[in-house]
Parts: C-alpha cells; structure tokens; sequence
C-alpha cells in the first residue's frame, strides 16, 4: 500500500509510522499516487492568520466579528468545538464560549496572506481554480515530470511550506473529480490529507448524507426528505428520468453526483462574478433598526474585500429570504462603479425600502457584481447627491485612520445596531 510522511515528505510501502522519522502523520491509499485533482482548504485562515499575527492568542478560543452586539464572522478550531459557528449572534457565542477573545476583521491582512499561499500554489501548477480567498481547486495532470514526484507528495509538500514559510495550515483532498477532492478535504481537518479513490467512490458515498453536495441547504433539503431521499444510497434508487421530472435541471446533477460522476474541468481562468457577504438570522425579524445595522455591516464587509482586492461593482444586489423562505432579490446598476461602504449600503438600503414590509426575514445579503478594476471607480460626484463626495473623502480618511491604528479606531454608530 502507497504511504506518505507528511513531516518529512518520505514515500513508502505501507506503515502507521514512518520509517524516516517517526512520525505519525502518515496518509496510505492504493490510488495515492495515482491522483491529481485536490482541493486544498486552509484550516480556520482568519484565525489563523490573527494567532499568527499575535502569539499572546496562541491557545485560545478566537472569534472574528463586531463586538459584542455583531454576529460572528468566523472562529478557530477551540471556539467550534464549543459550539460557535459563522453568522451567530455574538452574544449568543460568548454565552457557549464565555472565554473566547473577540477579534475585529482585517480584510486587507488575509487577502495579503492568501496571495502568499496562491504564489506556492501556482509553483505546483498553472491550473489552480480559487473558490474564495483561503481554498482552491488544483489539477497536477501532467505535473510528476516536472516536479519529479506525483502530485500527492507535492501537495504535502505545499501544506508543509504553507506551515513553514506562511505559518498556517491547510487540509488537502484529493480524488478524480472536483466534487470528490472537495468533500475529502473536510474528512480530516484541520491539518488533513484526506483521499477518495476512483475504486471505492460508490461504496465511500452510498452512506453518506445528501446535504455534502453544494447547494445542498435546508429548503433543497425539505424537498429531498419529502422525497425520502436521505442519504446516497436512496438516491441511488432513482433513475434519471423520475428526478429530473421532480427536481428538473438539478436531478441530472444529482443523479451523476450520486455516482461520483463530475465531469466539470478546473479552471485558472474562471472570473470572480462578485463579492458578498451574507448572514442567516438565529430568529425571523422584521424590526428595522436591527435589518438597517445589518445591512450597513455587510456593506463595510464587501467594501473591504473591494479595496482589498482593487475591485468595484457595476451592481449592488440585495438578498432577502422570509421566513416561509421566498427569496426576494433586487439590484440596480450604478452610473460609475464603486468600492465605497457608503455607496454600496445606501443603494442596498433603497432598495430594502423599495421592498417594503414583507417579512419577518431570516436571511440578509449585500453583494456587487459586474467587478471591474478599482481604477476607474467612485471617480465622479453625484449630481442628486451634494453630500456624497464629502462621505466618499470622509470614507477614504476613516480607511487610512483605521489602516494605522487598527480597525476599532472608528466605527460608526449605525454599525452597533
């Protein structure tokens, strides 16, 4: 059986240990070094980078968000292990993980640290496919006799470096297909090397609930167990025909899903579409303090990856879903991109009033769409808007303060909603 040391990159036959080092950290599979699709997924990367950043938080339960009255970005290992998960209420965190220290989001930090580990990336091959900033798909077909070892050996090498030179970690998954390197990276994390061979793909799946596929969320879900479909296996038992007559175009998805069928290519050259940023309510509101401070921080969010990432949007798309789940979604198309919080928040914000009161809500989004460089954004007043070149300087002063002095240097009031 094919084994790898992930310490020390060590190729043998079969072993818990390795022969070279001693470690444990082995991973063995009969198809190993016959693979060469993987995703790599870094391990809790906003944590991660701010423990890096800053020793003193080695150790401890870490929370990304906006104080104590926000909502959770993301967190590290220690705070999901107590429960705390990405777009809770900040109090009801500090509830399950009363120790944890809250830390406020640095956008321009991870896009910078992400760049890093996209360069290492790009060593291994040129057909490297991001998803967001901190997980990609990679295809090393054709890449042994450059590098001189197969593909399995370099992504452990790449996780290596990532720990070594980077300080972060990352978890790899690899198959034949995108849909299986993607579900074996979350087998095994953080710090794992999870592998899905073409042999065993039916077996490994038949078992194993519906909801790992992509897209797969509560109301997809409903429609599956009316259905009776729970699992792979009871998808198994339909033909194409009967789901694509219940689902339509998404029973042909699920009925080659269901057999680890994946034909999709990795792509370099896919383009970003947009950015956004969205967040599901603990419980349905339609109060309109609280919707108007949420919409005014997912505004900041997707501004902050806008200039993070040179970026701005033709569009500003808002995204609601009631509580009986009907998705309302509006957008309008701007006269000049834009990249400013203020912009981005005061089109979402007419555009929420344009929906009027039709909640309760248990779902909120604010994007931009139709990205383009920020070269050209924000580059004109607003005639109907005497006061919008004061806010954009405002904005941009406020972002140079912050830059220097850290994120809670300013915030403003609407941001406590």
């Amino acid at each position: 059986m094919p084994a790898l040391c992930r310490a020390c990159l060590h190729t043998f036959d079969d072993g818990t240990r390795c022969p070279a080092c001693r470690s444990p950290r082995v991973t063995t599979h009969r198809e190993l070094f016959d693979l060469t699709i993987a995703h790599m997924d870094c391990d809790a990367f906003y944590a991660s980078v701010e423990k890096r950043d800053n020793h003193e938080l080695e150790g401890k339960a870490v929370i990304i968000g906006g104080g104590r009255r926000g909502v959770v970005s993301t967190c590290c290992y220690i705070a999901r292990i107590k429960g705390v998960r990405s777009a809770m209420p900040m109090f009801q965190a500090l509830k399950l993980c009363p120790e944890a220290v809250i830390v406020r989001g640095r956008m321009e930090r991870y896009v910078e640290v992400s760049k890093q580990v996209r360069a290492l990336m790009d060593e291994l091959t040129p057909t490297v496919e991001p998803l967001s900033l901190d997980e990609a798909f990679l295809d090393l077909s054709g890449t042994e006799k450059l590098h001189g070892a197969p593909p399995a050996v370099m992504l452990a090498r790449l996780t290596k470096r990532m720990h070594d030179e980077i300080g972060i970690t990352g978890s790899i998954g690899l198959s034949h297909n995108k849909f299986l390197a993607k579900v074996a990276s979350d087998l095994d994390k953080p710090r794992g090397f999870s592998v899905i061979g073409a042999a065993e793909t039916t077996e490994f799946l038949r078992p194993k609930p519906v909801k790992l596929i992509w897209g797969i969320g509560p109301v997809a879900q409903q429609a599956l167990d009316a259905a009776g479909i729970r699992t792979f296996d009871d998808l198994l038992r339909w033909d194409k025909r009967d789901l694509t007559d219940r689902f339509g175009g998404t029973g042909d998805r699920l009925y080659s899903l269901a057999r680890g069928q994946d034909a999709r290519r990795i792509s370099a050259h896919t383009p970003v579409k947009g950015l956004s940023n969205e967040t599901t309510f603990n419980d349905d509101t339609n109060d309109p303090d609280i919707l108007d401070g949420h919409i005014w921080r997912m505004a900041e969010k997707v501004s902050a990856r806008a200039k993070a990432q040179d970026n701005a949007g033709r569009v500003v798309t808002l995204k609601l879903k009631r509580g009986d789940h009907k998705l309302l979604s509006k957008r309008l198309s701007l006269h000049q991109p834009t990249q400013l919080a203020d912009t981005i928040y005061r089109t979402a914000r007419g555009l929420f009033d344009q929906v009027g009161d039709q909640g309760p809500y248990r779902l909120l989004g604010v994007g931009i769409s139709e990205l383009v460089p920020a070269g050209d954004a924000d580059r004109e007043g607003d005639l109907l808007d005497l006061g919008a070149t004061d806010r954009a300087e405002a904005e941009r002063a406020a972002d140079a303060i912050r830059k220097k002095f850290g994120k809670d240097a300013i915030v403003k009031g609407r941001a406590l909603r």
